[in-house]
């Protein structure tokens, strides 16, 4: 343990310290040897000691001596300071006693200085303010308004504190006081141009930063010289660290960020203790604001029109008012944001603890919401509305009743209030002269005439409003261009305000009770005028609109290759603006389908009764003859199953049938059947067909297939806008949609109404397939009219060969071209084709089946008849342009008179019948008749040979 401590020489501890150590081991050593022992180590290491030192300083002899030195010049200067200080406090020792005896005149010299000294500062005071005016003209001229505001008030406050009692100072006092008075309307005319002059052509709002100038750095009382020091502020309590620090910036233009200019003037105004005064000021200049802004956004679309305001005036353009909304909607939106803006920074101010009472609790009386901004907007849109729908001229003239919108001393805060509430009362559609709002009218506008003055002495919103030029005719139908946008920006306004908007009101009222009216009046006059009874006409039960159609020119922009009547197309405009203004005002798009349904329903009505006029006759109101087969049930399927029917039918791709949808001999077959059942229901006796049972006139037949066209041309037309309407309701099923999504211009209709539609247009194509109907077998009656009488009534046994067709046949050819030139202009080609192909079949079969009722018949009648079958068969031709071949087999038929009935049979039984077993019978019995010296078994041998050639030519083709 003694060793180990012996070897820590160099531990650090004191050349003293390791002596002690050596002495107390060589006590405490037990033996003379082992003391001998420790001896000689220490000398040991006291030799390796001094060996290392003596080299360490002969290695280190400048340091060393550096050192030596430097040390002996510090102990000479620490006692050369000694010396010093001992001096320094004899002399102060020396003073103290000499001052002593000089204190009286010491606190004298002392009170001067004091006296002086403030005098200096008071003067300094006093240039400072006299400079106060010059350096608040200049805050000014730069919008400096913040540090223009703190200079004066503290210069004021100085003027009433500490300078108060100098009179030199009188005229500059005033002077100031005065400009502190009037600082603050500076203010508020500056708070009001940023608000509807300077937002409204700012983009967007910005969000400055605070700067380095800070007004919660020290007391708002304190003084400066004005210069580029910070403005001071109202405190810096703990209070304050949450609020926002307003700043204001010598080095920048104050006006850059409109946000922080804002902030500035109502700090300003706040310090000058005049904020509740201009917060009152601006909510009362909201209205007249919005007006001017109003009346600036319409020169500037006027100007932008390049016309005159009265020519704009007197145009129709509702678009030039859709421009005006807009940009008006763009201007408020930015008003409504800068206010936001305002009351933010007054509810800073007001809400932060201030230094006295009147400023903590003013926010209470004084600051109006948003809810007021947007409320006076509404109130500025409603009349700008009320002006451009012409509201007071739509109520006078459903009601006429006197309309005092115009009044000066009406209240527009009533104006705009609720209606009285009414009993309600159900009404017919489109109809509001017994509505609620109509019956109310007259009493809500007496209770809306006084009007209490305001403040700034304004004159009714009506009255301003109907004073400014207008960029576009008022009318109703204005609301078309403007809904949509008015709208959004109507769920702009309830989004901001919580709460349903009034404006809503005021459209949704003007809607139901205005405008759906003035829609029902304007297409009432227009079909009216369209389907109007001509007076000369009206006791033949027949009306124009079946007579009139359209020009050249409206059928070329209509795209038709047939004209179109009057009225089906002025309807039709009258459905296509009926769908335009559903697109437009989609909210009431199932009133307009209900109008819609109850137009096509009068005119499908009227359609219908003029069709009645055509094909009735007589008192009790028979029809003719082919109006009661085109409405027969049998007859009608029938007809509608034949190819020739179905080739017009297009597909469902759009495109039509090929004409040949059966062969050549299935064709014949079913024209034979048709002509079956029409000689079956016509001619099966000796009676002929009353004129009154056929449509005589040809204009008439003309108006029927003007009546196919049209319809026809108006339910492709209907059918198209009932797709679209299904598919814009969502009523069209669809896979590739959720069931929650629609397409953004969605029109809501109900599926109740759409299914209304669909069989209102079914039945316009109903009764245009009837009129098609009706024309096709019109024709074929005309030949059952006209060929009966050949030979139930013509003599064709006489002696003299007549060169001449029958009178029957030439009226009968007479007829058909008549029918030809009127229904080739009326009819489209496939259609007029339609009406007259197979016709020669049905003449053919007339002809034959009506020889039973020939009486006798020569050679001469023989050729009389040839002669009507090629003369009808020249007509035919010339009508269809195709060689009626089937006019044929008629001539041949009664050239077979010629032979006797032996050789004709004799020919079947070579070569095959020609013709039925029914017809050669009439052909038998004719030849009998006309050769009366033939005994009657002569005549009952060959018909029971004709029988048995029948049915052993049967036998052979089975």
């Amino acid at each position: 343990m003694a060793r180990e401590e012996a070897k820590t020489p160099s531990s650090g501890k004191g050349s003293s310290a390791y002596l002690m150590s050596i002495v107390r081991t060589l006590s405490s050593s037990a033996d003379f040897e082992q003391r001998e022992q420790e001896k000689t180590r220490i000398e040991k290491a006291f030799r390796e000691s001094d060996k290392r030192l003596g080299e360490l300083v002969t290695a280190n002899y400048k340091d060393v001596n550096k050192i030596l030195q430097s040390f002996g010049k510090m102990t000479k200067s620490i006692n050369d300071s000694r010396d010093k200080i001992r001096k320094i406090k004899e002399d102060l020792s020396s003073c103290k006693t000499l001052l002593h005896f000089k204190r009286d005149e010491l606190r004298k010299l002392w009170r001067d200085g004091v006296e002086h000294k403030a005098v200096l500062s008071m003067l300094e005071q006093i240039e400072q303010i006299k400079e106060v005016p010059d350096k608040m003209d200049e805050y000014i001229s730069k919008k400096f308004y913040l540090h223009a505001t703190d200079l004066i008030v503290q210069a004021v406050a100085k003027l009433e504190g500490p300078l108060a009692g100098v009179d030199a100072l009188r005229d500059l006092r005033s002077e100031l006081m005065g400009r502190k008075e009037t600082l603050h309307e500076k203010l508020i005319e500056e708070l009001n141009r940023q608000i509807y002059v300077r937002s409204v052509q700012t983009p967007s709002l910005q969000r400055g930063g605070s700067n380095r100038l800070s007004r919660r750095d020290a007391s708002v009382w304190g003084w400066t010289d004005g210069a580029d020091t910070p403005v001071t502020s109202r405190g810096n309590s703990d209070s304050n660290k949450g609020t926002l620090e307003v700043t204001e910036d010598l080095n920048r233009d104050p006006t850059e960020n409109l946000d922080h200019f804002i902030s500035i003037l109502t700090e300003s105004l706040y310090v000058l203790r005049k904020l509740p005064e201009a917060v009152e000021i601006t909510k009362m200049r909201i209205e007249p604001e919005l007006l001017s802004l109003v009346a600036k956004a319409t020169q500037q679309v006027a100007e932008s029109m390049g016309q005159q305001s009265d020519s704009l005036a007197s145009q129709s353009e509702p678009r030039h008012l859709l421009d005006l909304l807009k940009l008006i909607f763009q201007q408020f939106r930015c008003v409504a944001n800068t206010h936001q803006v305002v009351l933010n920074n007054v509810r800073r101010l007001t809400q932060f603890p201030g230094i006295d009472v009147e400023s903590s609790s003013m926010h209470s009386e004084v600051v109006y919401d948003m809810k007021d901004v947007w409320s006076n907007i509404q109130a500025v849109l409603q009349v700008l509305l009320s002006e451009y729908l012409d509201v007071r001229n739509t109520l006078s003239s459903r009601q006429q009743a006197p309309s005092d919108f115009d009044e000066p001393s009406m209240d527009i805060g009533v104006y705009f209030g609720k209606k009285r509430p009414g009993r309600p009362k159900k009404i017919p559609l489109f109809r509001f002269d017994a509505s609620l709002h109509a019956l109310s009218t007259n009493s809500y506008i007496e209770d809306t005439r006084q009007f209490e003055a305001s403040v700034l002495g304004q004159q009714s919103l009506l009255t301003v409003m109907s004073k400014q030029q207008k960029i576009c005719k008022p009318s109703a139908f204005n609301i078309t261009a403007i809904y949509k946008p008015l709208k959004l920006f109507i769920q702009e306004i309830e989004d901001a305000m919580e709460a349903p908007p009034s404006l809503q009101e005021f459209i949704t009222d003007f809607v139901q009770n205005a405008f759906l009216g003035q829609v029902h009046k304007r297409v009432s006059e227009s079909i009216d005028v369209a389907t109007r009874v001509d007076e000369e006409e009206e006791g033949h039960k027949c009306f124009d609109a079946l007579r009139n159609v359209i020009d050249e020119k409206v059928r070329r922009e209509l795209g038709v290759p047939r004209p179109l009547l009057q009225s089906t197309v002025t309807v039709d405009e009258s459905i296509g603006e009926l769908q335009e203004l559903m697109m437009a005002l989609p909210d009431y798009a199932d009133q307009f389908l209900t109008m819609v349904c109850n137009v096509l329903r009068e005119y499908r009505d009227k359609c219908h009764s003029a069709y009645r006029d055509i094909v009735q006759h007589g008192a009790d109101d028979r029809r003719v003859i082919s109006a009661m087969w085109a409405k027969d049930e049998d007859i009608s399927r029938f007809l509608r199953s034949l190819p020739s029917w179905r080739t017009l039918q297009p597909t469902a791709d759009g495109k039509e049938l090929d004409g040949t949808v059966c062969s050549e001999q299935e064709m014949r077959a079913l024209n034979s059947k048709e002509a079956v059942i029409l000689i079956t229901n016509l001619s099966t006796d000796e009676t002929l067909i009353p004129q009154q049972e056929i449509i005589t006139d040809v204009t008439q037949m003309r108006t029927v297939a003007n009546v196919h066209e049209s319809l026809e041309w108006f339910a492709s037309r209907l059918d198209q806008m009932t797709d679209s309407l299904a598919e814009c309701s969502g009523n069209q099923p669809s896979d590739n949609k959720e069931a929650d999504q629609l397409p953004a211009d969605t029109v809501p209709v109900s599926p109740k109404t759409l299914e209304s539609l669909r069989s209102l247009v079914q039945d316009f194509r109903d009764l245009a397939e009837v009129c098609l109907l009706l024309l096709h077998l019109e024709v074929r009656v005309h030949c059952f009219y006209y060929l009966l009488p050949v030979t139930k009534q013509s003599n064709y046994a006489g002696p003299i060969d007549d060169l001449d067709p029958d009178s029957n046949v030439l009226k009968l050819n007479k007829d058909l071209s008549s029918m030809e030139e009127v229904l080739s202009q009326s009819l489209q080609p496939k259609k007029f084709k339609y009406i007259f192909e197979t016709l020669g079949y049905l003449v053919s079969s007339i002809l034959i089946s009506c020889v039973q009722f020939l009486k006798k018949i020569n050679e001469n009648g023989i050729k009389k008849m040839c002669r009507n079958i090629l003369a009808i068969q020249q007509n035919l031709t010339n009508i269809t342009l195709t060689r009626e071949t089937d006019l044929d087999r008629a001539r041949q038929f009664y050239e077979l008179l010629y032979l006797s009935p032996d050789d004709v049979l004799n020919g079947i039984a070579e070569k095959g019948p020609h013709f039925t077993g029914t017809e050669y019978t009439y052909l038998i019995q004719l030849y009998h008749r006309s050769h009366p010296g033939n005994a009657i078994t002569l005549q009952e041998a060959r018909m029971r040979r004709l029988t048995e050639i029948m049915e052993k030519g049967q036998n052979e083709t089975v």
